[in-house]
């Protein structure tokens, strides 16, 4: 049995929906019982909130592996409540050269499973997109559709690898399934890099309309406007943090993934095909 933690999550939900589709039996742990029941998927949840390390033991109990979608700063309260292989998720902006809390908390999780010496694996996806209710494309989208021009640092010229959520889920029960010797940390992203401006371009089209020409702009300007969005009704909020890491490239080795995980991820064009509807 699968303890599924952060199971009322978007990557929670989708891996807890394919574990029930292949048989495998999970148990749900979140917080809160209401937002599992939303999920509308089956399965009694365990209720723990991380901090609270007996309820995280309880929640755990009886599982033969353990799954997590919460951050990976949670990464030593789990490895403490349980004696079974893990699967973590992390992020690949483990690697970014902007350190904030949440890149930071990944590097500490990815230290704390590698440092126990635990079987398992943590996996760092790049930008996830393709989840019921993700805010990645879709929010994208949808500032696009309002804006004249699509102002980006450089022009939009350093690189993504943006892999959809299916190939996440893939990635996860793969990992589950092995039996890893010791720790490892697996880059996951998808098939091959491409520009952003050109990743820009890409949702646009799925979403059935063009986009609108680029504009190079510094980056200064750019995190100087960003709260002024906020002021437009119908434009979704852009971060600072994501503005700047639009200046570094995000293109990675997949090759662990595919011949550990033996998972070969689907390309931009099919993933945003699955996104958008048909139009």
């Amino acid at each position: 049995m699968v303890a599924v933690i952060g199971a009322s999550g978007r990557s929670g939900t989708a891996l807890c929906r394919a574990l029930g589709e292949l048989g495998i039996p999970y148990r749900p742990v979140v917080r809160n019982a209401v937002k599992w029941a939303a999920t509308g998927l089956k399965g009694e949840p365990a209720i723990a909130d991380l901090a609270d390390a007996p309820a995280l033991r309880t929640a755990l109990g009886g599982a033969s592996r353990v799954a997590s979608c919460a951050h990976a700063r949670h990464a030593p309260a789990i490895l403490a409540a349980c004696g079974v292989p893990v699967v973590l998720l992390g992020s690949t902006r483990r690697f970014s050269k902007w350190r904030d809390d949440h890149g930071d908390g990944v590097r500490a999780g990815e230290a704390a499973l590698l440092e126990s010496g635990r079987p398992g694996a943590i996996l760092h996806p790049t930008m996830i997109y393709g989840a019921q209710g993700e805010d990645n494309v879709q929010r994208l989208a949808a500032l696009m559709r309002r804006l004249p021009v699509a102002p980006l640092p450089s022009g939009g010229r350093f690189l993504v690898q943006p892999i959809h959520q299916a190939d996440v889920t893939r990635s996860v029960i793969a990992a589950l399934r092995r039996d890893w010797e010791g720790p490892r940390a697996i880059t996951i992203a998808g098939p091959e890099s491409l520009s952003y401006a050109d990743f820009l371009r890409a949702v646009c089209r799925a979403a059935g309309f063009r986009a609108p020409p680029v504009v190079p702009l510094p980056l200064a300007p750019l995190i100087a406007a960003a709260p002024l969005l906020r002021l437009l009704p119908g434009l979704p909020r852009i971060r600072a943090a994501e503005l700047r890491r639009l200046t570094e490239d995000k293109a990675f080795d997949i090759g662990a993934m595919r011949a550990d995980l033996g998972v070969e991820p689907i390309g931009l064009a099919e993933g945003l095909a699955l996104t958008f509807p048909a139009r």
